[in-house]
């Protein structure tokens, strides 16, 4: 099946479907599912990071006001 037919089927461009072969090509199965996992967790992480930040952030405006 020619790639176009591919991208046609799935309703991607043939720019995503060369990106994804680029990042998943060399991958099995498993570790294209531990790569997903792990960037699912790495973006749950970053969340939490940012949160935490500005929950810091607060507390130290909060702080240095004169009551």
């Amino acid at each position: 099946m020619a790639t176009a037919d591919v991208c046609r089927k799935h309703g991607i461009s043939s720019a995503t479907f060369y990106k994804w072969k680029a990042k998943y090509g060399g991958l099995e199965v498993s570790d294209a599912k531990r790569l997903k996992a792990l960037e699912d967790e790495n973006a749950k992480l970053k969340k939490l990071l940012a949160e935490a930040m500005l929950d810091n952030a607060m507390l130290k405006d909060v702080a240095s006001k004169k009551w």
